[in-house]
């Protein structure tokens, strides 16, 4: 089922975005900061992983489950990996 060949380098900066984002966590933790400022860029993280999921889940679904041109079998692994993946999220 991978297709995410296509738009990788966006989804490859986003990551990029968010190792940034924790490595200020680390940061900001190594140095005694704030416990607001903490949480607020640990609140800043979870947006951004969230964000990532949101635009996999969607991308998979238009390719995977909405195509036309698929198989009911095909469509049906795709909502099987798209519940899966959910569920496992949402633990």
């Amino acid at each position: 089922m991978a297709h995410l060949g296509k738009d990788n380098q966006a989804l490859i900066m986003r990551i990029r975005r968010m190792v940034g984002q924790l490595q200020a966590v680390e940061r900001s933790l190594n140095e005694g900061e704030d416990c607001a400022k903490v949480l607020l860029q640990s609140a800043a993280v979870r947006g951004a992983v969230n964000g990532f999921i949101d635009e996999l889940i969607e991308d998979h679904l238009r390719t995977h489950v909405s195509a036309p041109d698929l198989s009911d079998a095909e469509r049906e692994d795709g909502v099987q990996a798209v519940i899966t993946a959910i569920r496992r999220y949402a633990k």
